[in-house]
């Protein structure tokens, strides 16, 4: 006769997959009354341990490795593939735009080195500390990706996640600081974006799962290209320059090369990069249209307004080209 406890454990390793739960449910079961009086099962329940052990359990089956059905080897290859690319665009976009703002407030005189320091004192301790983190915690996005690629990944994963926290401040400053809000859709976008890349980190690149690599180059040099692209962008285009230019102008060229990359390859191990491309791109063109939602009814120049609305035709496109691509190559493995 099943005991309520039996039953309570059952229910609880619903959440694992039915492929896993068919091979070891039973086993789990049994591993878990294993030491209890039988007379008391129907006073216990799980423990909060255990149930977080199944949820965590649960994760890495679903993002699963090889030797997991299908669908499941290919969810896990492109959550890992999107956290990859995510992660990288993240950590160049950080490192350019503090290394531009540091080089434009120390070359044009005393003047804009004292606006750019006043963003960090004259405001009491609480509100310097948060400027400071805000600006110093981003950084931790390419520690994150060089561990990530050297498979450190309980490194990776602690960097990103800090690396993520300054994207929250737009939202619950106004909430807990008295601070005057800003646009919520446009903070929340950009919030959605670097916590869909931390916690695909976090989730796909779990202890079973293979070691993270780029398609294609080293990973020094491939970041370093992106640093490239990405300060280009803002230094030759700057009136088309905003919060969302720069990193989606990356994604588009570093877009454009993997498709040129992966058209000229017949191999396919890298398949799963087409949706990890095309869910990011999503992604971005989220934030543009958010950022472009910002600007309804305020006076903006028409240059910026144009290249914004030309980037979000190119995102589109893109993201609808690397879906076809992802069709095909999904329907091919």
């Amino acid at each position: 006769m099943t005991t309520l406890l039996e039953a309570r454990y059952r229910t609880v390793l619903r959440l694992l997959p039915d492929y896993y739960r068919r091979a070891r449910e039973e086993e789990m079961v049994e591993v878990y009354l294993w030491d209890l009086d039988r007379d008391t099962q129907d006073q216990s329940r799980p423990t909060l341990g255990e149930v977080a052990s199944v949820a965590a359990l649960a994760v890495r089956t679903r993002l699963a490795a090889n030797g997991a059905p299908r669908p499941y080897a290919l969810l896990g290859s492109a959550v890992r593939h999107f956290a990859l690319f995510a992660v990288l665009l993240q950590a160049a976009t950080a490192v350019v735009d503090r290394v531009l703002e540091l080089t434009w407030a120390s070359t044009h005189g005393a003047r804009e080195w004292d606006i750019f320091l006043s963003g960090f004192t004259g405001h009491g301790p609480t509100p310097a500390v948060v400027e400071i983190a805000v600006w110093v915690l981003p950084l931790l996005w390419p520690v994150g990706f060089f561990a990530l690629v050297h498979d450190r990944r309980r490194l990776a994963q602690v960097s990103v996640l800090l690396a993520a926290l300054p994207s929250l401040w737009p939202l619950v400053g106004p909430l807990v600081s008295g601070t005057v809000p800003g646009a919520p859709w446009f903070a929340a976008a950009f919030a959605l974006f670097a916590w869909a890349s931390a916690l695909a980190l976090c989730a796909g690149h779990h202890r079973d799962a293979p070691a993270a690599l780029l398609p294609a180059g080293s990973p020094g040099l491939v970041f370093a290209a992106c640093c490239v692209v990405t300060g280009a962008s803002e230094v030759l285009l700057p009136a088309m320059s905003d919060a969302a230019w720069a990193p989606a102008m990356c994604f588009v060229v570093g877009s454009l090369g993997w498709l040129v990359w992966h058209g000229r390859h017949a191999d396919r191990s890298a398949a799963c990069g087409a949706p990890a491309l095309a869910a990011l791109g999503l992604l971005l063109l989220a934030v543009r249209v958010a950022t472009l939602y910002t600007w309804l009814g305020v006076p903006v120049p028409a240059a910026l307004v144009g290249g914004a609305l030309a980037q979000a035709v190119v995102l589109t496109l893109l993201v609808v080209g690397l879906g076809a691509v992802a069709r095909r190559d999904l329907a091919s493995r």
